[in-house]
């Protein structure tokens, strides 16, 4: 289960550099490794992982929110 964390920090990533190209998928990838680092806390016990994961699960959805209204106000 060792890897298990360097795979979720690979797609955190992922989704942040997505992110930072404008891309809703990054939030997507985002929001949905939080579901993985659940699944990590709870499989190794590490419980203040849930926190972690419930704390950026909250960014990530409330920046999604505002870049799609701040992509709706620009658009045509």
């Amino acid at each position: 289960m060792a890897y298990w964390s360097y795979i979720l920090t690979a797609v955190g990533v992922f989704g942040l550099f997505l992110a930072g190209r404008k891309s809703r998928w990054g939030w997507a990838v985002g929001i949905g490794a939080q579901s993985l680092w659940i699944a990590y806390a709870l499989a190794t016990e590490q419980y203040g992982f849930l926190i972690s994961a419930g704390a950026y699960g909250w960014v990530y959805t409330k920046n999604f929110l505002a870049w799609r209204k701040e992509a709706r106000r620009v658009a045509p």
